[in-house]
């Protein structure tokens, strides 16, 4: 029974946000997250790196003897370790701690480089921050919701980017930079997204006219996710304000937070 107590209480104060120790200890990691992933930049830092190079593996070391025990007692706290484990912010988790644990392992010279390059991944704590902010998770629900429409629209762009591509591939030729296909529809997406880094450039009277059909479609087509996205997360906040009933009055339309209805004042 205690031990099932214990869990009980760890549960709530680092998975649950509803508590005053809930909303501290998600305010400290913030700030200790925050922390070690300006630690990592520095890290990269040439001048940084050789003066401080020592004091930074020492902090590093603290933060992930720190996120090293968050994880296992979130492991131990949680109602289904296995589902946490295989989540998306369990991998998260795993993800930032396990490249200084396997810097023990590979210290030889030849390793070097890719230890550090393995360290980098340490910057996937940010991600962590997306789990106490509920806009966010809000956002990510409209993301979910939009898949669908998302993945056809980037499908449609995709044919048209293999069209034009070929089209450009068949009348620039490689005499114009326009060496194969595949090469081709890498134009094509520069300039539909408007990015046109120049290193491609159409050469004939031809060419130049099916890259301005190209330009034009990219900005037509441009604000098509975002209003995708934006019709979807207006939904889900409505979704989330629709769902908080009141049990006294039976009248709906509450925030997320509201502790009391604004309609007879009873608690929700």
């Amino acid at each position: 029974m205690p031990d099932t107590t214990l869990r009980q209480r760890l549960n709530t104060v680092i998975f649950g946000t509803a508590t005053p120790a809930g909303r501290r200890f998600d305010l400290v990691l913030i700030w200790l997250i925050s922390i070690s992933v300006v630690a990592v930049m520095l890290d990269t830092v040439t001048v940084v790196g050789d003066r401080y190079g020592s004091e930074l593996r020492t902090i590093e070391w603290c933060f992930t003897a720190l996120f090293t025990l968050e994880y296992l007692v979130r492991i131990y706290c949680s109602p289904r370790p296995l589902k946490y484990i295989f989540s998306f912010y369990g991998l998260v988790d795993l993800l930032s701690i396990v490249p200084t644990y396997l810097g023990l392992f590979f210290d030889g010279a030849n390793y070097i480089l890719v230890i550090r390059l393995l360290r980098v991944l340490r910057i996937f704590r940010v991600l962590k921050l997306l789990r106490y902010t509920s806009e966010a998770n809000v956002l990510m629900r409209s993301v979910y919701h939009s898949r669908r429409k998302i993945f056809i629209f980037f499908s449609a762009v995709l044919v048209a980017c293999t069209v034009f591509g070929t089209l450009m591939y068949l009348v620039e030729g490689a005499d114009n930079g326009f060496t194969s296909i595949p090469k081709s529809i890498y134009w094509t997406i520069v300039t539909i997204t408007t990015v046109g880094y120049g290193d491609i450039v159409p050469v004939t009277a031809f060419g130049k006219v099916i890259a301005s059909m190209a330009m034009l479609t990219g900005y037509s087509i441009i604000a098509i996710p975002t209003g995708i996205l934006t019709a979807e997360l207006a939904n889900e906040m409505q979704r989330e304000r629709v769902g908080r009933g009141c049990r006294n009055c039976d009248k709906s339309g509450h925030d997320r937070d509201a502790v009391h209805c604004k309609f007879c004042g009873a608690k929700l």
